[in-house]
């Protein structure tokens, strides 16, 4: 990720301004500047949806919520971050329907693209701000790794890991009952790669 060359958001600014901006001005806050986001590829997208459609029903059926990498979370009032994936489950303050989203989700998702700048963001710079906001769950997901982290806040306010698995069955921290099948996710990835090769 670089900095924006010359645009309207080349001043600092809140984050309260980064929300109000136009949704053609995409990327994140970072210390009052505007980073460009990362370039998904069609790998990180399917990842990104089959969590949805896994992780989605079940919070849906428990009176949750879950959201898409357009929201916009105000996690330091000179930071917001857009994750790929969030779910609010039972019990947990609701977000704004419209605008800067100022209530932590329960879980974050983050999948991992290819570029070391993108993955030391992800691995490295998301971990103390989704910390200090609040976020109970931070899940990391490296489809070129194969790898499945779970993250946990712990009452010291860091994250330590609760589950790391490159395969089979895991369960999906914060959602009692749930199952994560990596290898059946690693099966469509793989069939894509095959498809397209």
């Amino acid at each position: 990720m670089v900095t924006r060359p010359a645009s309207a958001s080349q001043r600092a600014m809140s984050v309260h301004e980064w929300a109000a901006l136009d949704e053609g001005e995409r990327g994140e806050l970072v210390d009052g500047v505007l980073e460009e986001e990362e370039m998904a590829d069609f790998v990180h997208d399917l990842v990104v949806a089959w969590l949805i459609s896994l992780v989605g029903p079940w919070v849906f059926a428990r009176g949750g919520l879950a959201a898409a990498s357009d929201a916009k979370l105000g996690v330091a009032e000179d930071r917001g971050r857009k994750p790929d994936a969030c779910f609010y489950l039972p019990g947990a303050a609701k977000p704004e329907a419209r605008g800067l989203v100022t209530k932590p989700p329960t879980i974050v998702v983050e999948v991992v693209s290819p570029t070391p700048r993108d993955a030391r963001r992800d691995r490295v710079e998301k971990l103390p701000e989704y910390a200090s906001f609040g976020v109970l769950y931070y899940w990391i997901v490296d489809p070129q790794l194969r790898t499945f982290e779970a993250l946990e806040l712990g009452a010291d306010g860091r994250y330590v890991h609760t589950v790391a698995a490159t395969g089979g069955r895991s369960a999906a921290p914060g959602c009692d009952g749930l199952v994560i099948d990596l290898d059946e996710l690693w099966r469509l990835v793989d069939e894509l790669s095959a498809d397209t090769a």
